[in-house]
């Protein structure tokens, strides 16, 4: 049973639950998804869109400690709801407000973005709902990832290519990689190594390019580096925290996987730039406001 409250939540309090620190991943999302489908780099329409996914994940992952929080009592205490930092009813109002003004963002890009906000919106919540116990929980992880790409597409372009399905099932593979590992963080170790292997799925998809220009062996180098890591530390037994390190490290790495996939769509070297250097920003932001 959770704390009474008895003040307003700290400004320390609403960052965790939204970890915001894992938020330059979305950027860089948006980013991808918009040059992915065919958009300019760095176009001033984005902005409505970054804030509208910004929204979708901050709001998710406030419904997650929400729906969590009775199995967070016993195996994660001290999270804000279980500490009395914040209600339950504000965390899910909050949730679900945020989720509102996702789609409300969307609506600025057509029907076609809105239906791909409400279905995000609906894959997040699924997510947040029936995650627990539930096998198939990293591939629909992984889904909410892609249809950040897909939003992205629709709303910049009014369509959907295949290569932003490519790139959008790459990414949702890295994603889902990372939500098993996160899966067994309360054990603090992996039971088995090789569903990891979806890590490599972006770095397969890129073979076929990969020695078409400098810019794409940088960046291939650098996701295979982050998940070699981050792979090193869940398989070295017993390494204090290792799981939590690892996933930290593979969600920033998110970052990584956009930078691939803008290089391997022929972007320039500024905006891979961008997205690589999303990568150690959200490490930097993770040692103040934890990204699990």
């Amino acid at each position: 049973m959770s704390a009474t409250v008895t003040t307003m939540p700290g400004l320390s309090t609403l960052l965790r639950l939204g970890r915001v620190s894992n938020v330059p991943t979305v950027w860089t999302n948006v980013l991808a998804g918009s040059i992915i489908a065919g958009g300019a780099q760095f176009p001033t329409e984005i902005v409505p869109i970054i804030l509208a996914m910004t929204a979708f994940y901050v709001g998710g992952m406030y419904l997650n400690d929400y729906f969590d929080r009775a199995i967070d009592a016993r195996e994660r205490p001290g999270r804000p709801i279980d500490a009395g930092k914040i209600s339950a009813g504000s965390v899910l109002s909050i949730g679900f407000g945020l989720l509102v003004l996702g789609v409300m963002l969307m609506m600025t890009f057509g029907t076609g973005a809105v239906l791909c906000g409400l279905l995000l919106g609906s894959v997040i919540v699924l997510y947040d709902v029936w995650h627990k116990g539930n096998a198939l929980s990293p591939v629909v992880m992984g889904l909410c990832r892609a249809l950040v790409y897909v939003g992205t597409g629709v709303a910049v372009t009014g369509g959907i290519s295949n290569p932003m399905i490519v790139g959008a099932v790459a990414l949702a593979c890295h994603v889902a990689g990372i939500t098993y590992a996160a899966k067994q963080e309360s054990l603090d170790r992996v039971g088995k190594l090789w569903p990891l292997a979806l890590l490599a799925v972006p770095l397969f998809v890129a073979l076929p390019v990969l020695f078409s220009g400098w810019i794409i062996v940088a960046a291939f180098v650098l996701l295979l580096a982050a998940d070699a890591f981050a792979i090193w530390l869940l398989a070295k037994r017993p390494v204090q925290r290792g799981v939590p390190l690892a996933v930290s490290g593979l969600i920033a790495a998110i970052c990584l996987v956009d930078a691939l996939a803008i290089a391997a769509a022929g972007g320039g070297f500024v905006i891979v730039a961008v997205c690589a250097l999303g990568y150690p920003l959200t490490r930097l932001f993770q040692r103040s406001i934890p990204g699990t």
